[in-house]
């Protein structure tokens, strides 16, 4: 399973690489820390999941959630934000998140739907 993980934070995406790479049949597709090329990599790299923050520079996760959801076959999204507030949980459920993980409290979580998913 091919998985792309978006995140404005380097360390951030350090640890998810990190935590990653101890799976079997996980291999890391690609990263990106800012919306577009986020879009642009997504597009052409075609990821079974996408590990998407809310807030990036170069626009919302919740626009580039928008648009990959728009792809046919659309990837597995997993939200993975700071701003785990019902509002922001609600908007990307309503537009195709799989899952939605609070970054401070539920980095197990992603692991733990990952393996599921293999």
């Amino acid at each position: 399973m091919t998985v792309f993980i978006t995140d404005d934070s380097p360390i951030v995406r350090e640890r998810l690489v990190d935590m990653l790479s101890e799976l079997e049949r996980i291999e890391i597709a690609g990263e990106a820390g800012d919306a577009q090329e986020a879009i642009d990599s997504i597009r052409q790299l075609k990821p079974d999941v996408v590990i998407l923050d809310i807030q990036m520079p170069g626009g919302s996760g919740i626009a580039v959630l928008q648009h990959i959801k728009r792809a046919r076959p659309a990837p597995i999204v997993i939200m993975f934000t700071n701003y785990p507030y019902p509002l922001f949980r609600k908007k990307c459920m309503d537009e195709g998140a799989d899952f939605f993980f609070d970054k401070s409290t539920q980095f197990d979580e992603v692991i733990k739907v990952l393996r599921e998913l293999i």
